[in-house]
């Protein structure tokens, strides 16, 4: 499968990168993980908004969440819809979460997206077969794990040190972990993962790769990949556009 960084600023867009938001695809099939704010629009020149087959929210905070909202106008507006819509993968509420982000109401977006609820139950996804694990988050957060022809992608979403990411990543070939903490003292707990903790989950996990994302614009991004890796050497910091074989 073939990863590409639409966006990977931390907490909201920065300066040079859009909100998380992260594009697999295999034989054909383009998935979505998160679309963060900022994210539709750099989206565009990567690929045709019509051709996304799933997206798949790890959470409602904006920063993951909120260009759904430009996503809807397109498919209503533009005129190059295929018409249809798109499965959407998401926390329970999220039908009435992002219909209030658009419309400032509940008004319903079954037009554009077929909601499913993440409930933790493993389930296909075109060619993917899909895990997920609920992640160390004030909100509900789900990680998820896609694997075809033998290669697995890992995902954190946002999360602070937890051992049910570290399970769900055990042998996968690519980590995407969040570090959005500094390593300083009297950090908040069940949040966010420091680059020193990310590299101990791949560490423990005994991933192939690390690719470190979702720096917030005021924390050093060079930092951060170093903590991660004088734990765990295989490890890179992702830049917007970049793109990965799995």
């Amino acid at each position: 499968m073939r990863l590409t960084v639409v966006g990977c600023s931390g907490s909201g867009p920065g300066p040079t990168s859009p909100a998380s938001c992260y594009l697999v695809e295999h034989d054909g099939f383009r998935l979505l993980l998160d679309l963060g704010s900022g994210a539709f629009g750099p989206l565009q020149a990567l690929a045709d908004p019509a051709a996304i087959d799933a997206v798949y929210l790890s959470h409602l905070h904006a920063d993951h969440c909120l260009d759904v909202a430009p996503f809807v106008v397109w498919h209503r507006y533009s005129g190059h819809s295929r018409g249809r819509p798109v499965p959407l993968y998401a926390p329970a509420g999220a039908d009435r979460r992002l219909a209030a982000a658009y419309y400032g109401d509940s008004a319903p977006l079954e037009d554009v997206f077929d909601f499913a609820v993440l409930t933790g139950e493993p389930f296909v996804l075109g060619p993917f077969a899909v895990r997920t694990a609920r992640t160390a988050h004030p909100v509900e957060c789900h990680a998820v794990r896609l694997t075809v022809g033998g290669r697995s992608l890992v995902y954190t979403g946002d999360t602070g040190a937890c051992d049910r990411v570290v399970d769900l990543a055990r042998g996968a070939d690519v980590l995407l972990a969040e570090a959005a903490h500094p390593d300083v003292p009297d950090l908040p707990p069940d949040l966010h993962l420091t680059g020193r903790q990310a590299g101990e989950h791949a560490a423990a996990a005994g991933v192939g790769r690390l690719l470190v994302t979702h720096v917030p614009p005021w924390v050093d991004a060079d930092a951060q990949l170093a903590s991660a890796r004088a734990v765990f050497a295989a490890a890179e910091l992702v830049r917007t556009g970049a793109t990965y074989d799995v």
